[in-house]
């Protein structure tokens, strides 16, 4: 059922339903008003033929017939439009009575309970009746005035009745009817943004709900959720568009990388199968061999799932990060697999960034693998590695020093390209990818100089945001195809 049907029914159904109410309380006040004019009417009459009565009943008791008689006219006189009776204390006879009054047979309340005006009712017909003792009269001696109901009770009541229900009658369908103009008048913004609402596909248009202001609030704020619901629905749907081509990526360059690594291990393999003979020197060769291209075929794998979670990672997934402590970690965990290397960290103490923790951990973990991989002295061949983490201008700045060869200027940026390695390295190549990888997810920078010292080497220098330095709602970069889109522009 259509809104503007379902007001107009409830409206057709409330109006009637109030006229009655109001019609039924206003005859109740009207009635109320004119029973206590007719009690105030029949107060007045007794007060004015409560002497005559007196003197009536005198009459009648010294037995003064002409008298009693001309009393009792005069009382009838003076009652004028109520009725009148005067009942006498010895033996309760009715000494006289005249006016609209009921019968003698009809049982009339007691005095005590006839001092306020009460209804007598005999034969369909009714009265309004007041009782009051007769002042310096014998006890018992009563005057009744009565006013017929009908006075009170008009027959006029009935018509008023009639009139309300025809009226009620009247209002249903004229109120229905009125309520259904102005239902669908006022829900007609409402149908607009209806139907273009429904003429939105997203399979076939990129056209988004277009508002204009309607001032109604309901209808106004009902197109603002709408919007704020598709907005959300793209961006999910640009979401699941980049995982989708994450999982691509990940698959070209899984298949890419792996052809070489699989193929000598296959040719290994079959070597071994083919010269079940052979000599054991020769065996150990392939068999190191075999376990060489394993691991690298391993830490590829491990370092394409990394790129790839890079690529996906939400921003509520970030949280405050203690630089110093993962830093201090990290450096522990790179001593425990190179005992034979030097490590040494300069940390300071309450640097905090906004990050993503096992991202901040891969950027640590790395670099230090790169400096302990490629750092060794050519001269003394030894293997040292110095870290610093302290606050600069920028934020936290992290410098990695090695003593290694150094790299070109014309060759700094190429490092962070996937699958560049050296001749000599053991690496997969993705090592500094997914270092600025992660880098740019949290908004820092990073380049490549010598040593400050100038002694041959390389310096890494990281520059994070600190927690105090970044906006209360974290925005990730738009760029985040690092498995097979182009790299940004990084500083060198």
């Amino acid at each position: 059922m259509r809104l503007s049907t379902r007001i107009a029914i409830a409206v057709g159904i409330t109006v009637p339903l109030l006229v009655l109410a109001s019609g039924a309380l206003l005859l109740r006040l009207v009635t109320k008003d004119a029973r206590s004019e007719v009690d105030a009417h029949l107060q007045a009459r007794a007060a004015v033929v409560m002497p005559l009565a007196r003197t009536v009943l005198r009459g009648e008791r010294t037995g003064r017939e002409g008298v009693e008689q001309n009393r009792e006219h005069r009382l009838f006189s003076v009652a004028l439009d109520v009725g009148v009776r005067v009942v006498s204390g010895t033996g309760g006879s009715v000494v006289a009575e005249g006016g609209p009054q009921p019968s003698d047979t009809v049982p009339l309340p007691a005095v005590a309970r006839a001092r306020n005006p009460v209804t007598v009712a005999a034969g369909g017909d009714s009265w309004r009746a007041l009782a009051l003792p007769v002042q310096g009269g014998q006890a018992g001696d009563t005057v009744w005035v009565f006013s017929p109901k009908s006075a009170v009770d008009a027959d006029g009541a009935g018509a008023v009745r009639r009139r309300i229900l025809l009226i009620a009658l009247f209002a249903a369908p004229v109120s229905a009817l009125l309520a259904l103009a102005i239902a669908e008048r006022a829900t007609l913004p409402l149908r607009r943004l209806q139907r273009r609402a429904g003429g939105l596909d997203p399979r076939v248009s990129s056209a988004r709900l277009e508002h204009t202001v309607s001032r109604v609030t309901e209808v106004d704020d009902l197109a603002n959720t709408l919007q704020t619901i598709l907005a959300r629905y793209d961006e999910q749907a640009a979401r699941t568009g980049e995982a989708l081509e994450t999982a691509r990526s990940f698959s070209a360059a899984a298949s890419h990388e792996l052809r070489t690594p699989l193929m000598s291990m296959q040719t290994n393999l079959e070597i071994l199968a083919g010269h079940p003979d052979l000599d054991a020197g020769e065996r150990a060769e392939v068999v190191a061999d075999l376990r060489a291209e394993h691991a690298r075929l391993q830490g590829l794998l491990v370092t394409l799932r990394a790129l790839a979670q890079g690529d996906l990672v939400e921003a509520d997934s970030f949280t405050p990060v203690d630089l110093g402590e993962l830093l201090e970690a990290s450096a522990a965990d790179a001593a425990r697999r190179h005992p034979r290397d030097r490590i040494t960290v300069v940390a300071a103490g309450g640097l905090r960034t906004s990050g993503w923790e096992p991202g901040l951990r891969m950027v640590a973990d790395n670099l230090l693998t790169n400096a302990l991989v490629h750092g060794r002295s050519p001269r003394t061949g030894v293997t040292t590695v110095e870290v610093t983490l302290a606050a600069g201008p920028g934020g936290a700045l992290l410098t990695v020093d090695d003593h290694g060869p150094g790299i070109p200027p014309n060759a700094r940026e190429q490092v962070f390209q996937r699958f560049r390695r050296g001749a000599d390295s053991p690496g997969t190549g993705l090592g500094l990818t997914l270092v600025a990888q992660q880098v740019a997810l949290h908004r820092g920078t990073i380049r490549i100089t010598d040593r400050a010292d100038g002694r041959i080497g390389t310096r890494f220098e990281v520059c994070l945001p600190l927690t105090g330095e970044t906006s209360a709602t974290l925005q990730l970069p738009l760029h985040r195809d690092w498995l097979t889109g182009s790299l940004p522009r990084l500083r060198v």
